[in-house]
């Protein structure tokens, strides 16, 4: 990946470069030919105000003036730096030319100029036009330039020069070269803090990467530093931690889970192992094998309710199950959930109340999986509720829903358990002792309230453990049976 996007950015800052140094090239190349060809003309500006110093007699009656001496020094100058072919021409017919010059230094160049090119251009000189063009004579490229030269406000002469175009842009091979040094130092520079700039801008993802590949062989306590980097990066960096710690909680709890399906199965079973193999070799006393079958049995049962509230919760963690929602009485479901649990609470001295502010209290929900909630929360209570305690079941409407309620006077939860108590297989003493449940039962309770799209809360008391759980409550529809009792 870090390959393809270098390569990707250089070929930007390449064509970018080329592109750039085109442009500067050929910018370069019209100024320098425009600052060539003003001095060309500038050259030919001063031999027209030294022509025009001539008297009006003609250019050939002075051979031997100082003016006509500096006029012939100055077409030399001009000849030795641009090869030019000059023609200085005045009104009366006088010329004066370097064509003998320019045969002599320049053969080829000499055979190409046009007359009849020359002759047009001094007539539009001769009518005060300067001109500054390129020609092609006999296929060479060239540039001319001509400026008439005055007496007294008349265009008294024309001074006309042409040289070829490669005098002109001569030096421009150099400053190509330089400008492709250029660019290639701003490429290799580029190239070099593109490529350092992209590997710190990617180390957080390398990281990433390996963090990832770490993850997928198990390690789970892996993370990213998540300050480095550009905005993007450091979202995904911490979205990556994010769900590294989620998947680290879920590895845990997996774990957890399977420690306490372990532990639950194997007390049982090796009670009934125990048990079984005393009645086999004989070493339980005849008058025992009864209350001994009787604790198979038990411990058996309550094999089988694991199994059962492990498959409930996987059926409804996998929204297999469907809910049959019907109105009834949650009051009579609270009474006969009391009726049902009676012997235990007699075994305990147990005082049980039913508190209702409106009766009958009607909801709609589903009412199997409500009653199971009811006898988890109500098996709770009878459980952790000492001899001769207390449990009150209370039922109330609020803002359009009903709230049932059920409160012992056992020893509580512990504040650091309050957060966990709705977790499966949760380790604290109370949610988990051995031989007393599944540590099921809770989140069962929590998994049905949400399908319903309820709730359910361990309220903050004084004493004992209280826990409230809302459904939707109903008026004016008439009420369906309860289901029968098991």
């Amino acid at each position: 990946m870090f390959t393809r996007i270098l390569a990707v950015v250089m070929l930007a800052i390449l064509l970018t470069t080329v592109a750039l140094s085109a442009v500067w090239w050929v910018t370069l190349r019209n100024r320098q030919i425009d600052d060539r060809l003003e001095r060309l003309a500038a050259e030919a500006r001063d031999i027209a105000y030294l022509a025009a110093n001539l008297n009006r007699s003609g250019l050939e009656s002075y051979l031997g003036s100082p003016t006509r001496s500096y006029l012939n020094e100055k077409a030399r100058q001009v000849n030795e730096e641009f090869g030019a072919y000059i023609v200085v021409v005045d009104r009366y017919g006088n010329m004066m030319d370097n064509l003998e010059t320019a045969y002599s230094e320049s053969p080829d160049f000499a055979r190409s100029l046009s007359g009849q090119e020359i002759s047009d251009a001094l007539v539009r000189i001769l009518q005060g036009e300067t001109i500054r063009l390129r020609s092609s004579a006999g296929g060479a490229p060239t540039f001319t330039v001509g400026v008439p030269f005055l007496q007294d406000g008349y265009v008294m002469g024309a001074v006309f020069i042409q040289t070829r175009a490669q005098q002109i842009e001569s030096g421009l091979s150099e400053t190509l070269g330089q400008i492709i040094l250029l660019a290639a130092g701003i490429l290799l520079l580029s190239g070099v803090a593109v490529f350092l700039f992209i590997r710190s801008a990617l180390r957080p993802l390398d990281r990433l990467t390996a963090a990832t590949e770490a993850m997928a062989g198990g390690d789970f306590t892996v993370r990213v530093d998540d300050t480095r980097g550009g905005a993007e990066l450091r979202g995904v960096s911490r979205a990556f931690n994010s769900m590294a710690a989620r998947l680290h909680d879920v590895e845990d709890s997996r774990r957890e889970f399977v420690a306490n399906v372990s532990h639950e199965l194997r007390t049982p079973i090796t009670s009934i192992r125990g048990f079984a193999e005393g009645l086999a070799d004989g070493v339980i006393p005849e008058e025992e094998r009864e209350s001994t079958l009787r604790l198979i049995a038990n411990e058996s049962r309550r094999i089988s309710n694991l199994v059962s509230d492990l498959l409930t919760l996987s059926r409804m963690d996998k929204d297999v199950v469907l809910l049959n929602c019907t109105v009834f009485d949650i009051n009579e479901m609270l009474r006969r959930a009391v009726i049902r649990r009676m012997n235990d609470l007699e075994a305990k001295g147990i005082a049980i109340s039913c508190e209702c502010e409106e009766d009958p209290c009607l909801v709609r929900a589903d009412a199997d999986r409500i009653e199971q909630v009811v006898i988890n929360l109500l098996d709770n209570a009878v459980k952790f509720t000492g001899e001769g305690g207390s449990i009150v079941l209370e039922s109330a409407v609020r803002d359009g829903k009903a709230e049932m309620t059920v409160r012992d006077d056992g020893p509580g939860v512990a504040p650091e358990d309050r957060d966990r108590i709705f977790e499966r297989f949760f380790t604290a003493d109370r949610a988990r002792t051995s031989g007393r449940g599944t540590g099921l039962g809770l989140s069962i309770c929590k998994r049905v309230m949400e399908m319903h799209g309820q709730s359910i809360c361990l309220l903050h008391t004084e004493k004992g453990a209280a826990f409230r759980f809302t459904l939707e409550h109903v008026k004016g529809e008439k009420p369906a049976a309860l289901p029968a009792e098991p």
